[in-house]
């Protein structure tokens, strides 16, 4: 007898050529092509495609989606997305973005070795980009393949306009604020306090996610121009574009997740005092030109060279205030420990940026506490709920100190160290709070450390020491603190980044 031999299953691939994670995922899909079939599907022209093929060296049959019909039938959210087929096209599995573990799924239901290892140079995971139809009622125009390498960019284009410039500016440039109108003549000002250090105006200096435009020198300038920055902020923008862009920060995720977060800017060192940065009372309030304008000009480059407009890309539930602006200063003059910059391994008289993926602050009032203990404990009570109550070890948080605290913490002798310390083996979740509640998993708590606090069990809230960040900031009246809490944590997560300045 003669039995028919299954169908091999075959995985299809739907891709942009400008995503970064199609080109992440790309030699992964080559590997996979060399002992299964595998085909992929470009939501861009022809040009585009020939030339990411070209790039790419694709070793699997790649063709285009007109009219997106086919990322429309399968439904297509973000690219790239891997399907899983039968003999019968159904879907066996899907799988979006970039993800190693799932790629060695996929392999192994192909019959096929494991493609992704820990150590090859990419991430576990990273996010992909919104899909080509999904951009806009029509689908937006197919984007040229994106040169990773290019040191030199394109000059920012100059147009002329018969409508009113603000209000113009206020359609386009977009943030629901009105911006002032990046003229020739205002632009060429930011520019020549960017020269006066020897910057090229179409020198690259960063790919801004999560769609990663070239932030030229000249386009940072009009973005700072919009923000109503002063001409001395571009030697703090021109980092600030640096550090936003670090693989270790992940702002592709930042600015796609569904979460709270926003990008806060952490300012530390002499340019506090040079520019007029301000860090004590209202320190999170329109209080300071430098703050306000700093903060917004980082969301016009995450918006106008990132892509990350809030109804589309920037995928958030409820979203974050600090998305209008999101910048504060170290109180240093008032911190009796080493600054935040200190901690990250710069010098005292160091200038830095720093950027932290926060939450809003989740204000703490402790008025009658007298001693570090009493303080700390009250904080510890408001970090349990970073993320979620009852969710442990997937998040970090961002402990912000008010001069008032600071001195009842200090006099009982505590340092920085300690405070991190405390507040580590102090936080965590009594077990009791799981009983008769399957919606943590038991797999997942599997994974958490016990500890005993007050006597009672609990599971530790975070996983190290290091996860809690602490900064002095605010008025000197007042017995107030603040703690944010984090994006996701670890390597699929966000990590604070420090630039010098």
């Amino acid at each position: 007898m003669n039995f028919a031999q299954p169908m091999p299953l075959r995985l299809v691939a739907i891709l942009q050529t400008d995503c970064p994670t199609c080109r992440l995922i790309t030699p992964y899909l080559n590997a996979l092509a060399e002992a299964a079939p595998v085909s992929a599907i470009s939501q861009d022209s022809e040009p585009d495609t020939a030339e990411f093929a070209r790039q790419m060296s694709v070793r699997f049959p790649l063709t285009r989606d007109p009219d997106f019909a086919l990322s429309k039938r399968f439904g297509v959210v973000t690219v790239p997305t891997l399907y899983v087929l039968d003999e019968n096209d159904r879907v066996l599995r899907q799988e979006p973005g970039f993800d190693k573990n799932a790629l060695n799924e996929i392999a192994a239901l192909l019959h096929l070795s494991p493609v992704a290892t820990p150590f090859d140079g990419a991430p576990p995971s990273k996010p992909g980009c919104t899909s080509r139809h999904l951009e806009s009622p029509s689908g937006a125009p197919s984007a040229p393949a994106l040169d990773v390498y290019a040191t030199r960019g394109d000059s920012a284009s100059q147009i002329h306009i018969d409508e009113d410039e603000f209000e113009y500016c206020f359609r386009v440039f977009k943030d629901a604020l009105p911006v002032i109108p990046p003229t020739p003549g205002r632009v060429e000002k930011m520019l020549h306090a960017a020269c006066m250090q020897g910057r090229d105006p179409r020198e690259i200096v960063a790919r801004v996610p999560p769609c990663y435009g070239a932030a030229t020198v000249e386009k940072i300038a009009a973005n700072a121009v919009m923000a109503g920055c002063v001409p001395e902020m571009m030697r703090v923008l021109i980092p600030l574009a640096r550090a936003v862009a670090d693989e270790r920060f992940n702002a592709h995720g930042v600015q796609a997740t569904t979460h709270f977060a926003a990008p806060l800017i952490i300012v530390n060192g002499p340019v506090r005092g040079e520019l007029a940065f301000h860090s004590r009372q209202n320190v999170f309030s329109n209080v300071a030109r430098s703050n306000s304008t700093l903060g917004r000009a980082l969301q016009l480059m995450l918006l106008n060279l990132g892509g990350a407009r809030p109804d589309a890309i920037d995928m958030s539930a409820l979203g974050n205030p600090g998305k209008f602006s999101f910048c504060i200063a170290e109180n240093e003059e008032e911190n009796p420990w080493q600054p935040l910059h200190l901690d990250n391994g710069l010098a005292r008289d160091q200038s830095a940026v720093t950027l932290f993926a926060g939450e809003a602050p989740h204000g703490v009032s402790e008025h009658n506490a007298r001693t570090a203990r009493g303080v700390l404990k009250a904080i510890s009570y408001a970090l349990a709920t970073v993320w979620s109550y009852r969710a442990c070890m997937n998040s970090e948080a961002l402990v912000v100190l008010a001069p008032e605290h600071v001195r009842t913490i200090h006099r009982d002798g505590f340092t920085k160290e300690n405070v991190r310390d405390f507040l580590f083996e102090n936080t965590g979740i009594p077990l009791r709070c799981y009983d008769g509640d399957p919606g943590e998993g038991v797999a997942q708590r599997a994974l958490y450390q016990q500890i005993t606090i007050d006597g009672e069990p609990c599971y530790q809230k975070f996983r190290a020491p290091q996860s809690i960040k602490i900064v002095v900031a605010g008025g000197t009246a007042g017995k107030f603190s603040a703690v944010l809490g984090s994006w996701a944590a670890g390597p699929r997560g966000s990590q604070m980044v420090t630039y010098p300045v």
